[in-house]
């Protein structure tokens, strides 16, 4: 990658017209280690009035995700290097940043539009992206997905990956990364905790939270659940 693209990433702070549009848009993000259904939570919750989807940009090409291939405009604004430039150049991102060679980033074009429909601006994002966009409101409101308890995620892996499984560094790469965000999240006083068990339940209450109807001092069952999926990923990667 472009060293002064990389620097561009580096240095990029929100424009700071853009900070009272983040703080006066009702935004709520889905954070959640990798098979705790952030998808079909998101699609679901998509289906119901009020919401906006923030459809993030990235460099990267378009992949087939269960044989079908993404769309551009609806699972990403897939752009060119060239473009991604342009738009940091121009103020066009509340945050950008570099994954696997690729620039991935939120516009704020996205947002406005959330705003000027009175809608709550909704997508998926990790934690560090949570923590850059508090940083500007705290009224931006993240939601951490859980599994049930480690055995079960451990099943909904092996279930996501079917017969031909997972390249077991592949594998460990995320299970290194799941217990990174949920470290990270669990120091962050500001996450709320869902336990996807039920999807119907899991889903009314997300939809509580997101129109500010829940409490934080109510998920003190899933963030216990949080912190034994911690110790239960230490000792499985010690072990593997």
């Amino acid at each position: 990658m472009d060293p002064e693209l990389i620097k561009k990433l580096h240095d990029y702070k929100t424009p700071k017209s853009v900070v009272s549009l983040i703080q006066n848009t009702h935004i709520t993000f889905l954070v959640g280690i990798t098979a705790a259904g952030k998808d079909t939570v998101l699609h679901k919750l998509l289906q119901k009035p009020g919401y906006h989807h923030i459809v993030s940009h990235t460099t990267r090409k378009p992949r087939r995700n269960h044989g079908v291939l993404e769309r551009d405009g609806i699972d990403y604004h897939f752009v060119s290097m060239l473009t991604a430039e342009r738009m940091l150049d121009n103020g066009d991102y509340v945050e950008a940043k570099i994954f696997s060679d690729n620039v991935y980033g939120t516009s704020v074009a996205e947002i406005q539009t959330a705003h000027d429909e009175g809608k709550i601006a909704i997508t998926d994002i990790e934690v560090q992206g949570v923590v850059e966009y508090r940083n500007i409101s705290e009224n931006v409101v993240p939601i951490f997905l859980l599994p049930p308890d480690f055995t079960a995620w451990q099943q909904r892996l092996k279930k996501r990956y079917g017969n031909i499984g997972i390249n077991p560094e592949e594998l460990r790469k995320r299970l290194e990364t799941a217990r990174l965000e949920l470290r990270e999240a669990l120091t962050k006083p500001y996450f709320e905790y869902v336990i996807n068990e039920d999807l119907d339940t899991t889903i009314n209450v997300i939809d509580k939270i997101a129109h500010g109807n829940y409490s934080i001092e109510k998920n003190t069952t899933a963030r216990k659940v949080a912190r034994h999926l911690v110790t239960d990923l230490d000792k499985h990667l010690s072990l593997n």
